[in-house]
């Protein structure tokens, strides 16, 4: 089994993320995913051999819509997505966030993704108009499998790379995980 296969299989067995990747799909947003910690968590659960998942902080739902980038729209969804669900929806629609991180303009959902602190981070699945799970992932999927957490080389900035490492606890959560700068 390739590593995208055996992620699309963990997510197919996990009823709480094919719950969210269900609503999701059904906003029909243009270039969406649910990202972060949605799929990367899932992974190094799994690959700790842990019996259960561990609990999702908040579903990361981006998008990539240059006809209303406004945070007011992310909100509107939001509220929308948590009408219809007690998942903890963050939406982000990657359009307007290289203002936040002082980038050039992002061109799509997977170049916004490969600005990321983390490698392994930026992984995020969606479901296309016949339910089958897409991956989207610029920097591949095999990272996750290696036990890292590997600094995104665009953004060098290592102390903010640190800093995320410890307010998440990752090593504490995943005990076999390797810091990879």
């Amino acid at each position: 089994m390739t590593c995208e296969e055996q992620i699309k299989n963990w997510l197919a067995h996990d009823p709480i993320r094919m719950e969210a990747l269900a609503i999701a799909s059904e906003k029909k947003l243009p270039e969406w995913c649910i990202a972060a910690g949605f799929v990367r968590n899932l992974a190094w659960d799994n690959l700790h051999g842990f019996s259960s998942a561990t609990d999702l902080n908040d579903v990361d739902l981006i998008y990539f819509d240059p006809r209303d980038c406004s945070e007011s729209r992310d909100r509107e969804i939001e509220d929308d997505l948590k009408s219809i669900s007690t998942l903890p929806w963050s939406v982000k629609n990657q359009v307007r966030m290289h203002g936040r991180n002082s980038d050039d303009p992002y061109i799509s959902i997977e170049d916004a993704m490969s600005f990321w602190v983390e490698v392994e981070t930026a992984v995020g699945a969606r479901l296309d108009e016949r339910g089958e799970t897409v991956i989207v992932a610029p920097f591949g999927i095999e990272r996750l499998f290696d036990f890292t957490i590997t600094l995104n080389s665009k953004r060098p900035k290592r102390t903010a790379f640190e800093a995320r490492i410890k307010s998440k606890r990752w090593l504490e959560m995943w005990p076999r995980l390797v810091v990879n700068v």
